[in-house]
């Protein structure tokens, strides 16, 4: 086989088919391959080469495989690039679109527990109507979980994209983009989302800005005109969207959860419905935090009891006004991977409450220290709030 050849090859193989590349990335390969007597300059002859000096660049060109005797793979075997023609002001746009061979069905999460509105989630995506989903509350609750293992249940295919203040339309439905030395026009994860017919996800809705504004189209389940390239995208049955946010849409006033927007009430308004999601109950937060002692190999039973009492007394501290943290879902779970880790309960928590101020981190940990002892601090405030109440109705006899 000739030199070059075997250098197309190679070069097909890394970067792809008619791709533009670097006299560097030239240089690496023929390295690679130990090709002698072969280099840059023979590229040049063979007028693969555009530019001079350190800004020349190789246009790779077609190989003939029926000629050689090592397969070629031209395209990542994930995205599969189908180009297609439109007519706008006369030019011709090629468009990548999306490939059928991705699976985009979540996987299922080990040790997940079904609980709160997982089945008003599974019933929803069940119906497969257009009936947009807002879901808000606390971090750390599962809000984003829950709608990813409902999908992995039912095996339907979900599209999660993290909003940001930066989020426009050009991240949402799509731009030009500079392929392999051409322009094409990609569709954005929208796009996706309305031709597959799957539920996109619009994760932490609210930190968001008034650029989100461009799928109101979209959240009428009508379909969107793609004004760049002149095209009507029409959404597919099944296709619906669902969005999670620690707020409401209307800002966060304690300042908890920094970042997050004032959205638009006409953006919220096409959401048919608002999900409240808490954090678990009692006896399913322990159930999670099993679930998850038996997925990390360490199962103490006393332990995860003892975690489940510890972060209601805080949450419930928390909502009477008393602290400003809260132990959510998610840290228990750091607390018990770590114990995993160190096999050591103090120093689990330890690790996982440092984030905190060290006021609150003492507090807490003072906290789990009374309730591995035996001592029950929600039984100790009913005793003082009993006490308080009858020093209370013996001043109001005098």
């Amino acid at each position: 086989m000739k030199a070059k050849d075997k250098f197309l090859i190679e070069a097909t193989k890394q970067y792809g088919e008619n791709a533009v590349i670097t006299k560097t990335q030239c240089q690496d390969i023929f390295k690679s391959l130990g090709i002698m007597g072969f280099g840059f300059g023979h590229l040049k002859q063979a007028g693969m080469v555009t530019g001079m000096g350190e800004f020349a660049q190789v246009k790779l060109q077609s190989v003939n495989v029926a000629k050689t005797d090592v397969a070629v793979v031209t395209k990542k075997e994930v995205v599969k690039e189908v180009v297609k023609e439109t007519s706008q002001d006369n030019s011709t746009v090629n468009l990548i679109m999306g490939s059928d061979i991705q699976n985009l069905v979540p996987s299922a999460f080990d040790g997940f527990v079904a609980w709160g509105h997982h089945s008003t989630i599974k019933q929803v995506v069940k119906s497969k109507m257009f009936y947009p989903v807002f879901v808000t509350g606390l971090s750390g609750n599962g809000k984003t979980l829950m709608i990813e293992q409902v999908h992995a249940e039912l095996k339907k295919e979900l599209i999660r994209v993290n909003i940001t203040i930066e989020t426009d339309e050009d991240d949402l439905l799509g731009g030009f983009r500079l392929v392999n030395g051409e322009t094409k026009y990609v569709p954005g994860p929208v796009i996706e989302a309305m031709q597959r017919g799957c539920t996109l996800l619009l994760d932490e809705c609210d930190l968001g800005s008034n650029k989100l504004m461009c799928l109101q189209p979209v959240l009428e389940g009508k379909g969107v005109y793609l004004k760049k390239v002149n095209k009507w995208i029409t959404p597919k049955d099944g296709f619906n969207v669902m969005a999670t946010a620690n707020t409401k849409g209307k800002g966060s006033e304690d300042g908890r959860f920094i970042g997050t927007n004032i959205l638009n009430e006409a953006f919220l308004e096409r959401f048919a419905v608002t999900i409240e999601q808490p954090y678990a109950s009692n006896s399913v937060e322990k159930k999670i935090v099993l679930g998850s002692m038996k997925k990390y190999g360490s199962v103490d039973e006393k332990f995860a009891t003892n975690l489940v009492q510890w972060s209601e007394v805080i949450r419930k501290t928390f909502y009477d006004g008393g602290i400003d943290e809260v132990i959510s879902t998610r840290r228990l779970d750091h607390i018990v991977k770590a114990f995993a880790i160190f096999k050591d309960k103090m120093k689990s928590i330890e690790l996982c409450v440092s984030r905190f101020d060290t006021d609150t981190k003492e507090s807490f940990l003072d906290l789990y220290s009374k309730i591995d002892a035996g001592v029950d601090p929600l039984a100790e405030n009913k005793e003082e709030k009993e006490v308080t109440k009858e020093i209370v109705d013996d001043e109001n006899d005098f």
